[in-house]
């Protein structure tokens, strides 16, 4: 396993988070990958513009000589400005994604511990996602860490989880 550390996000942060909002796009294998276009649609940029404001929490996973290789963050959205997994307006959404290099060796999980112990810290009881039902190894850590499907929002599931 390679080294790795887990710090907080910042707003130095903001373009690697949205790299990282493109990985976590996913695409069934053997379909063409999104163009990183999509990343300027209103639907899309809206989970990491203005980086920072008031209730945004995140952390960085870097890899042994501090390049940045995962992230996990956590945004508020309202009615007027859902996102694909918004349950209501005082539970905040999750987005994480790892580049392809760094998935399988266990940061997935210590950036959900880490994240689980900053919304306990700040008061935050329950915590939505959404996640396409085919990433199986996204499913998986989900449930692990309690999530459960909600409902159902175009070809995703929205989960919720209790913050324990």
């Amino acid at each position: 396993m390679n080294s790795y550390q887990i710090r907080a996000a910042g707003m130095e942060d903001g373009a690697f988070l949205r790299d990282m909002l493109y990985e976590s796009l996913y695409v069934t294998e053997g379909e063409e990958p999104f163009s990183r276009d999509v990343l300027e649609e209103p639907f899309m940029k809206k989970y990491v513009e203005n980086w920072g404001r008031a209730g945004d929490l995140g952390y960085i996973a870097e890899n042994g000589v501090g390049k940045p290789i995962g992230s996990i963050h956590i945004r508020y959205f309202d009615e007027g400005n859902k996102g694909f997994g918004y349950v209501s307006d005082d539970i905040p959404e999750l987005g994480m994604a790892l580049l392809p290099e760094s998935r399988g060796q266990g940061i997935g999980t210590a950036l959900m511990k880490e994240l689980f112990r900053g919304m306990k810290k700040k008061g935050i009881h329950k915590v939505s996602l959404s996640v396409d039902p085919g990433n199986a190894a996204a499913m998986k850590l989900y449930e692990r860490f309690g999530f459960l499907e909600v409902g159902v929002s175009g070809t995703s599931i929205t989960m919720v989880a209790d913050v324990v």
